[in-house]
């Protein structure tokens, strides 16, 4: 039986909860072009200042697209820098995973142990049960990397639900809302 979707009413079963702001898989990039350094020089200093971090992209060949509600930044045709929009509409500025690759030292990490890296990496929620350490500067509300409490390689970017203290002392829960991860079409990128 075909279903019908009248315009102005919620179809049956679907909250009238707003979307959290995820990857979706019908994303695509729009608008690559070409940028310089300087147009782009406050997003990365924001970037840089955030994450205490030096983004050395001097002589780098610099791109900027939409990819969906995301503004990515390509650094030598590799997404470096995403611009991601928090559910009040704050932006907030951020490596991807493939930049965190390259700045494992930056600020904004959670760290997890080995049973919840498969479920990361089919792009799941981390459960606070997997955290097992958080930079001190983690606060409700921000975009933190997620990485390997082994390797500290990167496998996840997400909002944290709660502060680092508690991220690492409750048992119980969801404490990170997953936004992108390794595998997924940003990381497979070019």
């Amino acid at each position: 039986m075909r279903q019908t979707h009248i315009k102005g009413t919620m179809p049956k079963n679907e909250s009238q909860t707003p979307p959290v702001m995820a990857m979706g898989n019908e994303w695509s990039i729009r608008k690559r072009r070409p940028v310089r350094r300087k147009n782009i020089a406050p997003l990365l200093k924001r970037l840089e200042a955030d994450l205490e971090l030096d983004l050395n992209v001097d002589g780098a060949f610099l791109e900027m697209a939409e990819y969906g509600p995301w503004t990515v930044v390509f650094v030598d045709r590799v997404p470096l820098v995403v611009e991601v929009p928090s559910e009040n509409d704050e932006r907030f500025v951020f490596l991807t995973l493939r930049g965190f690759l390259s700045h494992l030292d930056a600020l904004k990490w959670v760290e997890v142990d080995h049973g919840a890296i498969p479920f990361l990496m089919n792009g799941a929620d981390c459960m606070v049960a997997g955290v097992h350490g958080a930079e001190t500067s983690v606060v409700e509300g921000d975009l933190v990397w997620i990485r390997d409490m082994t390797h500290k390689r990167p496998l996840a970017l997400g909002w944290a639900l709660s502060d680092a203290e508690t991220l690492v002392e409750n048992t119980k829960g969801k404490g990170i809302k997953t936004v992108h991860w390794v595998g997924d079409d940003l990381w497979e990128m070019e």
